[in-house]
């Protein structure tokens, strides 16, 4: 196998703790999160990089988008915030490849385009819309126990006929025009197109962003160490998780102003007393 080494880019913890206000977003009602997630119950899980012997690490129950954010969606929210407007936006925010698919600031397309996901925003521009509409990003450890799940079982890592799914669609060619979100099939808690559809931005994408805390711990900075500054596949709990480790390269790619065409995000959100 040949080993990925991931080298996680940082964000200075002065520009990811910047106010609502300084990123030009005011807050909708959190109920607007309402019929567009699910919760995922709590559960344990062994991360891509763990220390030795460490093994699974609990995840907290959380609520996550059943679908990717849609052009549509991501329209709405640079109607009603211009600074997040491809002409408005801050260059720190984002690069030159910001929603640069769009005919013009609010014009997103057709009625097929904007059915499909968002892409071209950054990190900062993604963070901005979840904290808009009052949610967040998922965190990684959370995307990725979600995404280890099938349409069959809650955890399929194991799973060689899923681990060949995965890659296929990972591998599989993506059209001038992605299609609708929501054409996947779902998995056993309900959510769609968690793989080939898009890449997805995380919250701790580089590892270094959030520490141990009631949503995931067990996640904390000697494991995050591992998984961006060693070689990648040597410290893998398993070596045969080629989704995983493809999904580990591209975040080591990406700074807070990345954009890709490929790249989009779905929102999450703690779930409410009693995990309901």
């Amino acid at each position: 196998m040949r080993p990925f080494t991931a080298l996680f880019l940082t964000l200075t913890a002065a520009a990811a703790s910047l106010p609502l206000a300084a990123q030009g977003v005011a807050r909708m009602d959190a109920r607007s999160t309402n019929g567009r997630m699910v919760t995922i119950p709590a559960g344990r899980y062994v991360p891509l990089y763990s220390r030795a012997g460490a093994g699974a690490v609990s995840v907290a129950s959380f609520r996550l988008d059943t679908v990717p954010v849609t052009r549509a969606e991501f329209a709405a929210f640079v109607a009603e915030q211009p600074a997040w407007q491809r002409s408005q936006v801050k260059r720190v925010y984002a690069d030159r490849g910001y929603l640069a698919n769009w005919a013009s600031d609010l014009d997103a397309g057709d009625a097929l385009a904007t059915a499909g996901p968002v892409t071209g925003v950054s990190w900062f521009a993604a963070n901005a819309y979840c904290e808009w509409r009052g949610a967040r990003l998922p965190t990684m450890t959370e995307w990725e126990f979600a995404a280890a799940a099938s349409t069959r079982e809650r955890d399929a890592a194991r799973d060689a006929g899923f681990m060949r799914h995965l890659m296929a669609a990972y591998t599989a060619p993506r059209g001038q025009v992605l299609p609708p979100v929501g054409g996947g099939e779902p998995n056993v808690y309900g959510v769609r197109d968690l793989h080939g559809l898009v890449w997805e931005l995380v919250y701790d994408f580089n590892g270094v962003m959030v520490s141990d805390d009631s949503r995931a711990s067990g996640s904390g900075r000697e494991r995050d160490h591992q998984a961006y500054c060693a070689g990648a596949a040597i410290g893998a709990t398993d070596p045969d998780n080629y989704p995983a480790f493809l999904r580990h390269a591209v975040r080591a790619g990406l700074s807070g102003r990345t954009t890709l065409d490929g790249l989009g995000f779905r929102c999450a959100a703690d779930a409410p007393a009693g995990g309901h």
